[in-house]
């Protein structure tokens, strides 16, 4: 089989793809510095612009929680499963071995290109293989995707339920650890706030507090094991 039947084949959520957009290699590059500089790392936190915006809207409450912990931030603005692998492929973990890895990634491959949802988790569990070699002392929570879209039937919210679904299959509570803190983010009728979200997919600042403190027990337990 010729290498374009393949790649004609293979879903975009699994290839290594740059982000072309200006800021984002010299954000790589800025991470691999800061990773250098920083000598041990305990803590990584791995994703999209939810993630990134621990060092914005969240700042406040990530030098609490995680600032004590050598944490480092590898959140980058819509990124999709594709560019997450292509980071870890250019060296973003390499040389450091962090007791826990908090991965959230997914909603930009439903939101950007209405991935199908078996893509989009096809992504993650390459993710999770990459991470396993490159990190293989690093235990790995693995976050839902949250919930995006005021009303649970609307179509993205449904895309990232279904791929939720699937990875939450890839736990196995030795070295994956699957969490779904998506209820903290909804009223008791599943609904989706302005005053939560204000956009249906950022938490609001008022958030970061509350998504720290929901996943403290399992940071807790998790790095402790080490």
């Amino acid at each position: 089989m010729s290498s374009s039947s393949v790649n004609s084949h293979t879903p975009l959520s699994i290839r290594s793809i740059e982000q072309d957009t200006v800021w984002w290699l010299p954000r790589h590059e800025e991470k691999l510095a800061l990773k250098e500089t920083m000598g041990q790392v305990d803590l990584v936190f791995l994703g999209d612009s939810i993630t990134q915006a621990w060092e914005k809207e969240g700042a406040e409450v990530w030098d609490v929680f995680y600032g004590p912990r050598r944490a480092l931030n590898l959140g980058f603005n819509g990124d999709k499963t594709e560019n997450v692998l292509w980071r870890l492929a250019h060296g973003e973990v390499d040389n450091i071995q962090p007791k826990l890895l908090v991965l959230l990634i997914g909603t930009n491959n439903s939101g950007h290109r209405l991935d199908k949802p078996e893509d989009t988790a096809l992504g993650i569990k390459q993710i999770l293989s990459l991470l396993m070699e490159k990190l293989p002392q690093t235990k790995i929570l693995l976050l839902a995707i949250f919930p995006r879209s005021a009303k649970p039937t609307q179509k993205l919210r449904v895309l990232n339920d279904k791929v939720n679904q699937i990875i939450s299959t890839y736990a196995d509570n030795e070295k994956i650890f699957f969490a779904d803190i998506n209820r903290v983010f909804l009223d008791s009728d599943g609904l989706l706030t302005s005053d939560v979200m204000n956009d249906f997919l950022h938490p609001n600042a008022s958030q970061y507090q509350i998504f720290a403190e929901t996943i403290e027990p399992y940071i807790i337990e998790l790095m402790a094991d080490h």
